[in-house]
């Protein structure tokens, strides 16, 4: 689960390094310019981390149903081998994506004077604002969404219907209540993730108010990633102990922090 948990947190870290540095900038200087290789380059990056993230919540769900459903055997099926090979394949299958998408947008043309109605350079804001002929980049990319978004998303569900299951089949309450906390963390993150992005873009269909895509995409591009780490660490005994312990020295007189 940690050595899972190390990835997310680095492909987070990755995933905001891809935008915020960009909006930072544009703050300072006032201008919102970027030059055509850089915004290709932000593109590549953004798909690229976009489905790493969705891939490594998927072998996180796969690692919650072995430790439950099969606790016994989950020593010899979660084996540092495997592990790692999940993750490179992941890494890969990423990779070969962002880059077919990226040469998939090299090949169109665009027109001068562009604005994308955007605060990053995200993949179907440049196929829509393209002035050739964008039939079969549609077509690789609503492909890509269904076996890539829609493969990994149907594995989560998958495994939590296995969870479920399991943890209704154990006869006392106080067993079912620690079963489901060692996933709670986990379910909150895919919930977060998923629920931004596709509150993000069922929310946008059908309208052409920049406001109303970009703004609401801060959530999953900027806020998702750095409240990660967050849900994760509060699972953790040692880092709760010690934000008691910080509550306790720093509570006013008068008031009680309970445990």
């Amino acid at each position: 689960m940690y050595f899972f948990l190390s990835n997310l947190s680095f492909v987070d870290i990755c995933f905001t390094s891809t935008i915020i540095p960009k909006m930072l900038q544009n703050i300072q200087t006032h201008s919102r310019a970027i030059s055509y290789e850089g915004c290709l380059t932000q593109l590549y990056f953004f798909t690229l981390f976009t489905v790493l993230d969705d891939f490594i919540l998927a072998v996180m769900a796969y690692d919650r149903f072995v430790a439950i459903c099969h606790p016994l055997h989950y020593m010899v099926i979660m084996n540092p081998r495997l592990c790692g090979l999940l993750v490179l394949v992941s890494w890969v299958i990423s990779h070969l994506h962002s880059l077919l998408q990226s040469l998939m947008v090299l090949r169109l043309s665009f027109c001068t004077d562009l604005e994308i109605p955007h605060f990053s350079c995200e993949l179907i804001q440049m196929v829509q604002l393209a002035c050739s002929n964008t039939l079969l980049n549609n077509l690789v990319m609503y492909i890509a969404a269904v076996m890539l978004g829609g493969g990994p998303l149907a594995g989560i569900l998958y495994s939590y219907s296995k969870i479920v299951s399991s943890i209704w089949k154990i006869s006392s309450a106080q067993g079912r209540l620690k079963a489901f906390s060692t996933c709670a963390s986990h379910l909150s993150v895919v919930s977060l993730f998923y629920g931004t992005i596709l509150g993000v873009y069922l929310g946008s269909v059908g309208t052409h108010d920049s406001h109303s895509i970009s703004l609401p995409s801060v959530l999953y591009t900027v806020v998702t990633p750095m409240l990660n780490p967050f849900i994760y660490s509060l699972r953790n005994k040692d880092i709760l102990g010690a934000l008691k312990r910080l509550l306790h020295r720093n509570a006013p007189k008068g008031l009680v922090v309970h445990d």
